[in-house]
Parts: C-alpha cells; sequence; structure tokens
C-alpha cells in the first residue's frame, strides 16, 4: 500500500506574538462586516425600542403622584394610553430588530458554511488521507450550528440590552441617585463571577464538540454500506453498538458538565437580583428614619420598577457573556480549518489551453510524502506522446499509483516537474487540467443518485442521447435499460446496488462524457473477476482510442499491446520497453508477468456483487 504522510490531521499552529482570545474577535467581527448597513438599523431599533420602554415607570411616577391624588382623570387616561403606546411600540420595534438580526446571523453562517466547503474543496488529496470524514461534517454541522443562537442573537442581544441598562440607569439616577448606587453596589462582583463561568463553560465545549466529532466520525464510517457489509461479516456488531454507547456516554456527561459550569453561581446572582426591590424598600424606608430627603411613593415605585427592568438585560449581558466564551471554542474549530494551508493552488497568472494535443512528461520527478525520509518517486523521465499509452507496472508500494495521481494534481511533485503539450501542470488552470485528464480508478465513487445524474456529473447539459451514446460505448447501456426505471434509477449509497464491473462502466461511461484527452486509469480492474474484467476492458479500449492513456495495471494481461511498459522498483524506472522487449530482457518484468500466470484458487471479491436485475427495487 502507498505510505501516507501523517497518520491524522492536526490543527495549523497559532499565532504565538498575538494573544488568541482579542485576534478572535476581531475575525468575529469581521464576518458581519458585509452587513453592517442592516447592523446600524438594528442598532437604532433597538436606540428606540430602549428609549421607549424606559419612559414606563416616569408616566407611572406621574399617575402615582399627581393624577390619582389630585384625581385628574384627563391626565391619567392620557398617561395610561401612554404606557399602553410604549408597550405597542417596543414589542413592534422588537419584532422588526429580530426579524433582521436573524437573517443578517444565518446569511452569517451561510458565509462560514460555504468558505468552510469551499477551502475544504481546495485541500489536496494528503489532507483527506488523514483525516476522518466525520470529522470534517461534524465541523460543517455541529459546529457552525452549534454556533447559530450565538451568531444570530449575540449582537443584536448585546446592543439591546447594553442599551437598556445604561437608559434605564440614567432613568434611576434621574429619579434618585441614592437608590441607584445601592442598586448597583454588586454589579462588579457579578460580572467578575460571570467572566470565570464563562472561562470554564469554553474549556468543556472545546472538549463537548471534539467528542461530538469523535462520535460523528464513528457513525459515519460504521452506518455506511461498507461499514455495515464489514461489521456483519467479522461479526464485530456487539462491538462497534458497545464503542458508540461509550463515546455517547462521554458525550452526556461533558454535556451535563457544559449545563451545570457555574449554574450556582449564576443562581446566587439571580437570587441577589431578585431581592434587590426589597433592599431599596429598606434603603427608602431607612432613609425616612433617619429624616433624609423625602422620597414619594411614586417615585419609590418608579424605581423599583426600573430597577426590575434593570434585571433582566442585567442577566441576560452575564448570560451573554457566557455564551460568547462558549462560542468561542467553536469559532476556533471553524477558524482552523478556514486556516488551512492549501498546498496546490492555481497560478496567479495560469495558462489555458484551447486545443490539447495530450502529449505528457515526466521530467526528472522526484516525490515524497511530508515526514518520510526516503522518496517515493526519484529520478523520473518519461516521455508519452500525444495518442499512445503507457503501462506502468511493479510491485505494490512501488509508486505506480503514486505516479498517476501527479498527472491531475492530486498531489504536486517536489522536484522536477510534469507537463501537459510542454506546459508544467502546475501553471495550467485548474479547468484546463480538469478538462484535460480524465481518472478512472479501483475505487469507483457513485453518489447516492439516479444512474442518470450520476453521469451528468462529468458533463451537466449532457443529452439523454449522448448518455446512452456513452454508456453503450462502455458496455453498460443494455444492462441499463434492462431495469425498470432505466436511468432513473437510484444506484444506492456509494452506488451498492451494482456490481463492481457495473460500476466501473458506469464510471467510464462518465469519463466518455467528459471526452478528455488524457486518460489516466489506476488499476481500473484489478478488483474485478475474470469475466467481469473482459467486459470492463472492451469499455475500457473504446475509451482509450485515440487519447494518450497512463495505466497502472496489476494485471499485466491488460497492458501487453502498450506502446511502452515501464517497470518501477522502489520508486526508480528499473526498465522500460515493449511487451516483446522486456520479456526477451528476462528481468523484473519477466518474473511479474510469471508471477501474474501463476493459476490460483477463485476468491469471490468484496466489491464484486451480483448483477442487479431487472425486478430489483
Amino acid at each position: 500500500m502507498r505510505p501516507e504522510p501523517s497518520p491524522t490531521w492536526t490543527p495549523p499552529p497559532k499565532n504565538a506574538d498575538e494573544p488568541e482570545q482579542p485576534r478572535q474577535v476581531r475575525r468575529i467581527v469581521r464576518l458581519f462586516r458585509p452587513y453592517r448597513g442592516r447592523l446600524a438599523l438594528v442598532g437604532l431599533l433597538v436606540a428606540a425600542a430602549s428609549l421607549v420602554s424606559v419612559t414606563t415607570p416616569f408616566l407611572l411616577r406621574e399617575i402615582l403622584d399627581t393624577a390619582i391624588p389630585e384625581q385628574r382623570t384627563g391626565l391619567l387616561s392620557l398617561l395610561a394610553l401612554g404606557m399602553i403606546a410604549a408597550a405597542v411600540m417596543t414589542s413592534v420595534f422588537g419584532v422588526l430588530q429580530t426579524l433582521i438580526s436573524t437573517t443578517v446571523g444565518q446569511r452569517v453562517m451561510h458565509d462560514l458554511r460555504t468558505a468552510v466547503y469551499a477551502r475544504l474543496q481546495s485541500m489536496s488529496l494528503a489532507f483527506f488521507t488523514r483525516t476522518r470524514t466525520g470529522e470534517i461534517q461534524s465541523r460543517i454541522s455541529n459546529d457552525i450550528g452549534g454556533m447559530q443562537a450565538t451568531v444570530t442573537s449575540t449582537a443584536t442581544s448585546l446592543v439591546s440590552n447594553l442599551t437598556s441598562v445604561i437608559a434605564t440607569v440614567v432613568a434611576m439616577l434621574a429619579l434618585d441617585w441614592r437608590l441607584t448606587v445601592v442598586s448597583l453596589l454588586l454589579l462588579p462582583v457579578f460580572v467578575w463571577i460571570s467572566r470565570r463561568v464563562g472561562r470554564e463553560r469554553k474549556r468543556i465545549a472545546t472538549d463537548r464538540q471534539k467528542q461530538m466529532a469523535a462520535m460523528a466520525a464513528t457513525v459515519t464510517e460504521s452506518l455506511s454500506v461498507s461499514g455495515i457489509l464489514l461489521g456483519r461479516t467479522m461479526g464485530r456488531g456487539d462491538s462497534l453498538t458497545r464503542t458508540f454507547r461509550e463515546e455517547s456516554d462521554r458525550l452526556v456527561d461533558l454535556e451535563v458538565r457544559s449545563s451545570m459550569a457555574g449554574r450556582w453561581r449564576m443562581s446566587v446572582i439571580s437570587v441577589v437580583m431578585a431581592a434587590m426591590p426589597a433592599l431599596i424598600y429598606w434603603a427608602a424606608g431607612l432613609s425616612q428614619h433617619v429624616q433624609g430627603p423625602e422620597i414619594s411613593l411614586g417615585t419609590l415605585v418608579a424605581f423599583v420598577s426600573l430597577q426590575q427592568g434593570l434585571f433582566r438585560p442585567t442577566v441576560s449581558l452575564l448570560t451573554t457573556g457566557v455564551q460568547v466564551q462558549t462560542s468561542l471554542a467553536l469559532f476556533q474549530r471553524i477558524f482552523e480549518y478556514l486556516d488551512l494551508e492549501i498546498d496546490i493552488t492555481e497560478p496567479d497568472q495560469p495558462v489555458r489551453l484551447e486545443k490539447i494535443r495530450g502529449e505528457l512528461r515526466f521530467e526528472h520527478v522526484e516525490f515524497g510524502y511530508a515526514g518520510q525520509e526516503r522518496p517515493v518517486l526519484s529520478g523520473i523521465d518519461l516521455d508519452v506522446p500525444a495518442g499512445t499509452s503507457l503501462a506502468v507496472v511493479g510491485e505494490t508500494g512501488s509508486g505506480k499509483s503514486t505516479l498517476s495521481h501527479l498527472v491531475p494534481r492530486l498531489y504536486d511533485v517536489t522536484g522536477g516537474r510534469v507537463t501537459l503539450d510542454g506546459v508544467d501542470v502546475r501553471d495550467l488552470d485548474f479547468a484546463t487540467l480538469a478538462r484535460a485528464v480524465g481518472v478512472v480508478s479501483q475505487e469507483t465513487y457513485l453518489f447516492h443518485a439516479s444512474v442518470a445524474d450520476n453521469l451528468r456529473f462529468a458533463k451537466p447539459e449532457a443529452t439523454d442521447a449522448e448518455l446512452v451514446e456513452a454508456a453503450r460505448a462502455a458496455q453498460i447501456h443494455d444492462h441499463i435499460a434492462a431495469l425498470p426505471e432505466g436511468y432513473d434509477t437510484v444506484v444506492g449509497e456509494r452506488g451498492h446496488r451494482f456490481s463492481g464491473g457495473e460500476k466501473q462502466r458506469l464510471a467510464i461511461a462518465r469519463t466518455i462524457l467528459r471526452d478528455p484527452p488524457v486518460l489516466v486509469l489506476d488499476e481500473a480492474t484489478s478488483a474485478l473477476d475474470t469475466r467481469t474484467e473482459q467486459a470492463v476492458q472492451e469499455a475500457i479500449d473504446a475509451l482509450s482510442a485515440d487519447r494518450t492513456t497512463l495505466t497502472i495495471a496489476h494485471r499485466l494481461s491488460t497492458v501487453r499491446d502498450a506502446d511502452q511498459i515501464v517497470v518501477l522498483d522502489h520508486g526508480r524506472i528499473a526498465e522500460r520497453g515493449t511487451h516483446g522487449s522486456l520479456l526477451a530482457q528476462d528481468g523484473l518484468y519477466t518474473a511479474l508477468v510469471r508471477k501474474d500466470a501463476r493459476p490460483t484458487a477463485a476468491t469471490p471479491v468484496p466489491g464484486d456483487m451480483p448483477e442487479l436485475s431487472t425486478s430489483a427495487g
């Protein structure tokens, strides 16, 4: 097997010159910049709602101190209508600000999801060979989904509650500054407690998201079609269930810890804030007892009303601070993916080839995976004229597949260069390279969609007639036409409703639709039985006609007619020539042919399932 660069993916190093949290906050703020106009409108609505809401206690004071004692019915009615109007206006402003802020928050989440997905689409094959699929899915779904409440409501909540607190404190000062001082004595202690709770929840949230990612990876791997097949045939269903139960149990513990972190301390804040009216009444009564300045009943009731109004936004501000601390852990995981270094990039001024002949050259090519001392390929010099075929053979681990991956730039050479029509493939734009090179590998991937949709993935605008023509060339049309739903038949997860040979022929039909001038066949028939291989080989012969073909061969019977054959040994070219000339040398190639010709007992191939009958559901 081909060695991999690293067993697991690790996050990129952080910038040690800058504190992490302030830098992270600035990045989060930048996410909202495209929507600053809407956010400004939200700010105006919030400010208006806060100002309107604080007028109610003053209206109440006038009712209690003036309208009722003086029996002024007209003034009483006017003040009562004012209180109702304030409530209506506050509600209308609240609905509008919720609509706008939620829309902005969802757009920010959309931007994040799209940015992460686009970043991952730009990563090289090496990243995905060392990263679990479930981990990637968890970052996009769980981490970004976990930020939803924070992103959609935090900005509005901060502005709304902060404005309310400021407006309320100003109003309280206008009513009585002494009572205001009493009300705010414990506020610094509350802020300190909430910051400690926030840091604790952030740490737990990081562990929780990691555990959710691990559990998602387990689900993705074990509940796929291949995972179910492996688990059933190995009798490991109970073991997999036990592993999942253990991971789920760890997640339960983290969820409980996350919910309870600082709960008692925040409860103390709630109790103290709820008890503040009693303290206010006590302070007012004490002031009267020591013959201090008189506080009217209306002023006292209005002040307590304001103080109770201060309770909700203050607690909400403290809670929002805790939520922000928790969300920073999620943002950090998302930013790790956005900060991934893209090692295969398009040049600033890419070359676009209008007409591609298909001439391939490997010039002094060297390649090695990161972290490995010995290169996988060394000193590779090959010339493949347009329209000719090159077969690459060798023992497992000799570098055959790696060589084929250099042509479509799944990896980049670490030395030398690979050229297409005289242009280094690293200088070509991605669209030209994708149009020029078609790949058919041993591991065929089909989407859980219809046959037609899978074929049109190569050419979205393809007509039905083109689909049929490509399928005929790939020796698969008759089988598709015999199915109850024909080309509308859903292939199933990873194409498991079709046999290995049928999937290969569908992949070949898909490549025929693209009509690439260069074709890379990476052991496309090695997992098939002899009968199926013959049918697939006929499809490959039709596909390879008049194209430059690079074939990575396991079964040497499929490459005898190649224009040139190269034998790789430990990443170097050991022999080259035609089938006949290599046999005459009686070297490595001859040994491989003898080994390949050795009779072996027929064994079933896991990917080669029975043909899908016309009665299949």
